[in-house]
């Protein structure tokens, strides 16, 4: 199941629009109904209106009425080799939203294997803070 989210990162990888940094991206976030998420980036001129794949994904989900997630997978890199063998971390708004509805031991599939949020937001802030 876990190579199978980093098939569907892929695929979703190749709808990214990086024209100015030429870096795709490519999430998919399995939620608690089982169901499967996907986003890629979006850049803009204004680089602060670019929107990361993996809150995509998240906001996707929301969207939809999800508010329970299982595992997020992220591939991502200027080639496709890279994004196959290269981790793509995901940046600290990815991951306080990810922290927003996941706890510290939710499981984020990277290029070179599963790791916990709690790895990347040790110090994580919200509503809920013992999540």
């Amino acid at each position: 199941m876990i190579q199978n989210m980093a098939d569907i990162a892929m695929e979703a990888r190749a709808n990214a629009y990086a024209p100015y940094s030429g870096f795709s991206v490519g999430a998919a976030l399995r939620t608690g109904s089982g169901k499967i998420y996907t986003g890629c980036n979006v850049e803009n001129a204004s680089f602060s209106l670019t929107i990361c794949a993996e809150r995509n994904a998240v906001f996707q989900a929301i969207a939809a009425g999800e508010r329970s997630f299982r595992t997020l997978a992220i591939i991502g890199g200027k080639t496709d080799q890279d994004a196959e063998n290269i981790p793509c971390i995901p940046c600290g708004a990815c991951l306080q939203v990810l922290a927003e509805f996941c706890g510290s031991d939710f499981p984020i599939l990277l290029a070179d294997g599963v790791h916990m949020l709690s790895e990347f937001l040790p110090k994580r802030f919200g509503l809920d803070e013992d999540k």
